[in-house]
């Protein structure tokens, strides 16, 4: 970041009931992630939280478990930690691409999810980035969540169902009953 750059940092979100946030990290890079996941939880335990932690083997499972974990449990919100560093082939592109598209499209669904995963070119990079001390992106992802937690609540909480659901009652090719 240029020493003359400037960024709106928003105020931490105040809740009226608990929050529960399960962080899911891919721990590739050890050193890398448990930075990350420091900087998460001090973010989250700061607004009053409780977190939750997993580990998976890369960034391509992370929104996996976020989506068996949205099925199966009932955290409030999630973040997502890992890094990934540009190699000589082009499974990067597909790795980043991939695993922030699927996040996106969980958040488009209306999952609460700070995306944590670090895309950088370099170890250097990434160090920098995970810093919870520094840069704080853990810290950053955590925040996210919880700023959506806070407006999904505002907002009247579950997001409602979308999209074509049969009624109880709906007829199947043969005439029968489903």
């Amino acid at each position: 970041m240029a020493a003359n750059e400037t960024h709106t940092i928003l105020a931490r979100p105040v809740f009226d009931a608990p929050v529960k946030l399960l962080i899911v990290v891919a721990p590739y890079y050890k050193d890398i992630a448990d930075q990350l996941v420091a900087g998460a939880k001090a973010e989250i335990e700061a607004a009053g939280g409780t977190w939750d932690l997993v580990e998976v083997p890369g960034a391509l499972e992370v929104p996996t478990a976020i989506a068996i974990s949205d099925r199966l449990s009932n955290f409030d919100g999630y973040v997502a930690l890992g890094c990934v560093i540009r190699g000589e082939t082009t499974h990067y592109d597909t790795v980043c691409n991939d695993s922030s598209r699927a996040l996106q499209l969980m958040g488009l669904q209306g999952l609460c999810i700070g995306n944590g995963i670090l895309t950088v070119e370099n170890r250097d990079q990434a160090v920098v980035r995970a810093d919870h001390t520094g840069q704080n992106k853990g810290g950053g992802a955590a925040a996210a969540a919880l700023h959506l937690i806070a407006l999904t609540r505002k907002w009247g909480g579950k997001p409602r169902d979308m999209g074509f659901r049969p009624s109880e009652d709906y007829r199947i090719a043969d005439g029968g009953l489903a």
